[in-house]
């Protein structure tokens, strides 16, 4: 059984008076767990903001493992590529189109990942639509939010290498193999 009572005071302070009162109807009947409604409502949610804290907490580390994984594929691309890319600017390619070449490459994995992950991510909230609070499973704010932040990503990624490959000296390039 439980009882509810409002109140104007403090309702902390107004424990061991519901005490006596509940004890001067049925001396055998006992009083336990007495709590306020704020954190009796508190205390239901926890699941639910472990679970949110932990999801944030697991999203965050794995934004950054893809940023750097696609850093690391797109530097590596551009260390394999670095006699291509020392003939290019040897032949007269701008800075602007190597830059374009280098971002071209990152950013097509990114987007071959962003449409793999939206995909899964869709049939991912389906299943998790009972825990879901304030969001519909398809909200589109999140996923363009998610989809922008992961685009922000992807050019972070790609933005170190694309800078060293406009630095490559032709002369330097060329003697590399």
């Amino acid at each position: 059984m439980a009882v509810l009572a409002r109140t104007r005071v403090n309702a902390a302070s107004l424990g061991n008076t519901f005490r006596r009162e509940v004890q001067a109807i049925d001396p055998d009947l006992p009083v336990r767990d007495m709590v306020t409604l704020d954190d009796q409502l508190a205390l239901s949610r926890w699941p639910l903001r472990v679970f949110g804290s932990m999801f944030a907490i697991f999203a965050a580390i794995a934004l950054l493992l893809a940023t750097v994984g696609l850093y690391a594929v797109v530097a590596y691309g551009v260390s394999q590529r670095t006699p291509e890319i020392g003939v290019r600017v040897a032949l007269g390619a701008s800075s602007g189109s190597i830059l374009r070449m280098i971002f071209t490459t990152g950013m097509r994995q990114a987007a071959i990942g962003l449409v793999l992950g939206l995909a899964a991510a869709f049939g991912v909230t389906r299943v998790l639509s009972g825990i879901l609070v304030g969001v519909s499973p398809t909200d589109p704010l999140t996923f363009g939010i998610v989809g922008a932040v992961l685009v922000t990503a992807a050019v972070l990624g790609c933005t170190l290498p694309a800078r060293r490959a406009m630095r490559i000296d032709p002369v330097v390039a060329l003697r590399h193999e």
